[in-house]
């Protein structure tokens, strides 16, 4: 499935779909938040209701904001089982 080009916080810089390349799926489980409330977590334990208030109220520019938007999409369409195998790396 395509990402339609309008979602340009799910496009990497090869304009590939995020949610298609394994190293941002592994991204997210070895970035930390490197601001904030959750400062030091890792962005795939990050809450659904502080990633749902970045959907809200605008994404931080550059990769953290990628990666937060990525997770935010795989908490809110119920996707964070495929994170599950890399988990287990």
């Amino acid at each position: 499935m395509k990402v339609p080009s309008s979602n340009r916080f799910l496009r990497s810089q090869t304009d590939e779909p995020m949610e298609r390349n394994h190293e941002h799926l592994q991204l997210l489980l070895t970035r930390e938040m490197p601001y904030g409330k959750y400062k030091g977590r890792l962005i795939a334990d990050l809450p659904g209701n502080y990633l749902n208030w970045f959907a809200r109220k605008g994404f931080p520019p550059g990769e953290i904001g990628r990666l937060l938007a990525l997770m935010q999409e795989l908490d809110h369409n119920g996707l964070l089982s495929l994170l599950d195998p890399l988990r287990k790396r």
